[in-house]
């Protein structure tokens, strides 16, 4: 019995379809990112400093005044291992997204070859010469290439988000570290006036006590007073000495320079410029190029999922080739030409073990994966800008109470220091005065500390200045 080419063509089709709309309806969208105004709060907690507003915190460490902090960030980020790493994943996830791109596109092959000997028997030896091109194409039926190159271009999307993240975080840990060295070599200078003037005191005991004026008790407490002062002063010198190496460490500078530098910067560290923050925590979070990074690994995964689906469905290539032949044979030679389209070559996966079928349930887990990183990132962004804000506002409700205890215990001890002179008053009293002086001095400026490290926080919390490119 013999079947038209048409009536058979028309079977084959009726038989397929079902498989074909099958496959398209099995093969989903891409799935969403979570918006981040769902995983923000509708508002602060926390309140918003109100010390002025800075649209660009680009410039931020630059309106601080502190020229040598900016130069040691600069040094930092250019020494940094971090941003080495960041700026490497970026040209690995431009290589990916080139390789994916070329997957979409048909490929060209170049041939040439040459042989010599006999075919045939009883012919004479013959030298063949051949050279062609050679053209595949795989047609993207189900957007499985479309999607492993749109998630190609997400990922390379998240390097570049991580890589400002990665500058934003080597200029925050910079300012911390700079921060916490200025105000050690202030505390340092404390300690040594302190330690000084406690020697000072113990010298003047030892003359009054060979006179005869003073007994041996207050002697041997002023001597262990000075003592314990000159420890204070070794201890915190060691403590500023492990500051410069960290430092060091970090910006790749010679420790001879950075001490040069340092020790030629005013003692009084310059306050940090104001940073503006939204009322409103999404359009705050936005800023921020770490959460820009998570969402572009969510949509990364999402096409990984639809390009993993897209794999288990048919696929159609096409090849085609075109070359020249030359046969030298006993004087006799010829040229011609061969070309061909074709085969069109249709792939329909009917069994492989589960293996696409796990690849999609692998693709699904690590979007749910992205996700869930997704909203952590979310949930710890919101934490920091307010503990940020939390701090900000601790330290400077409690500056003018540390101020107005400084002032007063300093008083308290040129006081008692006037009342010795005068016999009214014991060496213990003197000390304990003191004592307490120093400690009111070390906590106002260790709320000075507090407060820079607070502006830091808040500086990296929000973003540093970066901005997403639409």
């Amino acid at each position: 019995m013999t079947i038209q080419s048409g009536t058979l063509r028309y079977r084959i089709l009726i038989c397929t379809a079902p498989l074909w709309l099958a496959a398209c309806a099995a093969v989903q969208p891409a799935q969403p990112v979570p918006e981040l105004g769902s995983l923000a709060p509708a508002a602060w907690a926390a309140p918003l400093p109100h010390e002025g507003k800075l649209a660009d915190l680009r410039q931020w460490w630059q309106n601080q005044g502190d020229a040598l902090l900016v130069e040691l960030i600069d040094a930092a980020q250019a020494a940094s291992g971090s941003l080495a790493s960041a700026k490497s994943r970026i040209e690995q996830s431009r290589a990916a997204l080139t390789l994916a791109g070329a997957a979409l596109g048909p490929t060209l092959d170049a041939q040439a070859s040459a042989s010599r000997g006999v075919t045939l028997v009883n012919t004479p030896v013959a030298t063949s010469l051949t050279a062609g091109l050679m053209a595949g194409w795989e047609v993207d039926l189900f957007g499985a290439n479309r999607a492993a190159q749109s998630a190609a271009q997400e990922r390379l999307a998240s390097a570049q988000a991580q890589w400002h993240e990665a500058r934003v975080s080597v200029a925050a840990e910079v300012a911390n570290q700079y921060t916490l060295l200025r105000a050690c070599l202030t505390q340092l200078e404390l300690t040594q006036v302190d330690a000084a003037s406690r020697s000072e005191s113990a010298r003047l005991t030892a003359l009054t006590t060979r006179a005869g004026f003073t007994a041996n008790g207050p002697l041997e407490l002023t001597r262990a007073s000075a003592a314990d002062a000159a420890n204070s002063v070794t201890q915190q010198r060691a403590l500023c000495d492990v500051m410069h190496k960290g430092l060091v460490a970090l910006t790749a500078m010679p420790e001879p320079e950075l001490r040069s530098k340092i020790a030629t910067m005013p003692t009084q560290q310059a306050q940090p410029a104001p940073v503006f923050i939204a009322s409103v925590p999404a359009e705050t979070l936005a800023q921020r190029p770490d959460l820009a990074a998570a969402a572009r690994d969510v949509a990364a995964a999402s096409q990984d999922l639809g390009s993993s689906q897209a794999q288990r469905y048919p696929r159609l290539s096409l090849s085609g080739s075109i070359g020249a032949m030359r046969v030298d044979a006993a004087g006799f030679n010829s040229d011609f030409a061969t070309w061909s389209i074709g085969p069109v070559t249709l792939s329909v996966p009917l069994f492989d073990g589960g293996r696409r079928a796990a690849n999609v349930d692998a693709a699904k887990a690590r979007y749910e994966e992205a996700v869930a990183q997704y909203r952590a990132k979310a949930r710890q962004a919101v934490r920091e800008v307010e503990e940020a804000l939390v701090n900000l506002q601790a330290t400077s409700d409690r500056r003018d109470n540390a101020q107005i205890a400084a002032l007063g215990y300093r008083a308290s001890q040129k006081a008692v220091e006037q009342r010795l002179q005068a016999g009214f008053a014991s060496q213990s009293e003197l000390e304990d005065a003191r004592r307490i002086a120093l400690g009111a001095d070390v906590a106002q400026l260790g709320l000075q500390r507090d407060r820079q490290l607070a502006w830091v926080a808040l500086y990296r919390a929000v973003g540093g200045g970066w901005q997403a490119t639409p």
